[in-house]
């Protein structure tokens, strides 16, 4: 994956808690998806730890639902970034452990990513965040 702007990536003490405990027992369980792991612990490790009440309110957290714009092919997507258990691709609900999960964690509107799939890239653009939870108060979802 390749992020196409330099961007301050903010993660929540609330959501970092929760992460490491899902990055913990993934490995503890040897989850087949070790690369996915290893990028989103990557991602953690880059963010700025900041307290729920104080996150921007343009910044991708757990359980928010973002527009994504496919850059190549103009197409619209919207999906609520979840943990594995709660993940169903069909009804828009999209695994943090997946690669545009992890990818769009903590980065904001207007952020462009970029990741290779078999033969070439994919870009999305964060257009638009329709919900966040710290935004609209619930800290503990």
């Amino acid at each position: 994956m390749k992020i196409m702007q330099d961007r301050t990536i903010y993660i929540t003490k609330f959501d970092l808690e929760r992460l490491d405990d899902l990055l913990a027992a993934a490995r503890e369980f040897n989850c087949r998806d070790q690369g996915d792991l290893e990028e989103l612990e990557a991602e953690l490790q880059e963010g700025k730890l900041v307290d729920s009440k104080s996150v921007p309110p343009n910044v991708v957290t757990m359980n928010s639902r973002v527009e994504l714009i496919d850059v190549d092919e103009n197409k619209s997507m919207i999906f609520t970034l979840t943990f594995p258990k709660d993940a169903d691709i069909g009804a828009g609900k999209l695994s943090v452990l997946s690669p545009v999960g992890t990818a769009i964690l903590g980065r904001s509107e207007g952020d462009v990513i970029e990741w290779r799939v078999p033969a070439r890239f994919r870009r999305f653009k964060i257009q638009k965040l329709l919900y966040q939870p710290e935004a609209a108060g619930d800290f503990h979802l």
